[in-house]
Formats: C-alpha cells, structure tokens, sequence
C-alpha cells in the first residue's frame, strides 16, 4: 500500500523554501548595504584628507582650531588616533602623527625627570606650562591660545598614544584639578582629599590644617601625610616651619617656575 505524503509535511517543505528565500534576500540586501557604507567611508575618508591637506597648517599650529577639529571627528564617530598606522589618522591623513608622538615623548620626559619631587603625579598646568616652555612657545595666560601652544586637548591625546606602555599614565581628577599620573599606583580616598586640600592653599599643609578641613581625626590626617611621604613620596616634609612641628609640601600642586 502506497503511503501519501501529509499536508503537514507539504506545509514544512513550502515553509523551508520561504526561509531560504528570506535568508537569499537578507545576504543580499546585507552585502548591498555594506557595500553603500564602504562607499561612504571611502567617500569620508577622501573629503577628510582633502580637508586636512587644506588646513594642515592650521591643525599643526592653532590649538583652537586642532580642538574643534577632534570634536567634529568625535561627533561622526572617528578616532583620529585609530587607524593601520602608527599614529592613526592623524599621521595616515593628517601628516601629524609624528607631532603626536613627540610630543607624548616629551610628556614622559618631563613626567619621569620631576618624578622625583613629585611622586609622579604633575598638574595638568604645570605640565603645559612645562611643555610649551620646552617648545620654545611663549603662553600668555593659562588657556594656552599662544599659536602653537600645547593644550590640555594635545596631552590627552598624547597620553592615549601611550597607554601600550604600561606604565600607569593617566589623567586623574583631583577636585576641580587635573593630575596627570605617571605611576602604576593608585590612589586612595584619604590621599586623593590631602590633594584636593593642599591644591586649593599651594600645596603646603600640615595634620591639624588637613584634618580641619576634612573633618578627619587629626591621627587620621598624620597617618595620610604619612603615607604619601614615606610610602608614596608624593611630599616633602619640613621640621622648620613655624606654622607647625611637621609641615608637608605636596609638590604636584606647587608651582614651579
């Protein structure tokens, strides 16, 4: 006896093809739009070039116009730091990779030779100031819109370019202030408010004046100061001030001239 084929089995045969069908159709369309957006991004990255080739000038010399430049990038999705090549599209299309990358050079180098009266840990003023002094750039207030001057915008990016390093650069906010740090450690929350403290009265402070100020024990304060000094080397301590037995000066926060 002859065995019928059911309608339930036509039925799961007729809804296999649909589906290879929708997934024939779904490639389709899918390898179509890719191929639009890789139409689009050669089209981007050709405008962008054509743009930079423009205002090379302008990007290299004019912080300003640099700042604006990296949040319209950022603003569409673009890392100017991301790319095949060393220094993204910065050096691909831009032509200033290499700025880039000296200039995070001479952030280590000033990081690491003001290590040892700092702690590594440099503000981000100070270490402008340092930078563009090293450049030979004369910045009249602390924005640092002299043309050529490094800005905060300049190290940030410089310091993403150095991450691979291992080496613990990063950039910290301490109150209203930026720290740039330059060692594998991290801070504590009693450290970071001694820093928050001493940032807002030079960067001189001793146990009862922190502890006031935080509301601490002044045992509480002693130990912090401590730690920074011993354990940390974040400050220098001075048994000759008038003002208390043991006043400690948090270099970070001291202006250098």
């Amino acid at each position: 006896m002859a065995m019928r084929r059911g309608a339930g089995l036509a039925a799961f045969e007729r809804q296999k093809a649909e589906n290879q069908s929708y997934a024939t159709l779904s490639e389709s369309l899918t390898r179509k739009s890719l191929d639009v957006f890789e139409t689009q991004v050669d089209q981007f990255r050709a405008a962008l070039k054509r743009f930079a080739t423009a205002h090379r000038d302008d990007l290299k010399k004019d912080p300003t116009f640099r700042a604006k430049f990296q949040q319209m990038c950022a603003s569409i999705g673009v890392d100017p730091l991301a790319g095949p090549q060393k220094g993204g599209w910065w050096a691909e299309l831009l032509g200033i990779g290499d700025w880039q990358y000296e200039l995070g050079v001479q952030i280590v180098d000033i990081c690491v030779g003001t290590r040892d009266r700092n702690g590594g840990m440099i503000d981000m003023q100070e270490l402008l100031r340092m930078l563009n002094k090293l450049r030979n750039i004369p910045v009249s207030d602390a924005t640092g819109h002299a043309s050529g001057a490094v800005t905060e915008d300049d190290v940030l990016r410089s310091i993403k370019t150095l991450k691979p390093l291992g080496a613990g650069y990063e950039v910290i906010n301490i109150g209203s202030r930026q720290m740039v740090r330059s060692v594998v450690k991290e801070l504590d929350t009693d450290q970071a408010k001694v820093l928050e403290i001493a940032a807002s009265v030079g960067g001189k402070v001793w146990a009862e004046l922190v502890a006031g100020a935080a509301d601490w024990p002044v045992e509480r304060a002693v130990v912090a100061l401590e730690n920074m000094l011993l354990r940390d080397g974040y400050c220098w301590i001075d048994d000759q001030d008038p003002e208390a037995s043991a006043v400690y000066w948090v270099m970070s926060v001291v202006q250098w001239e």
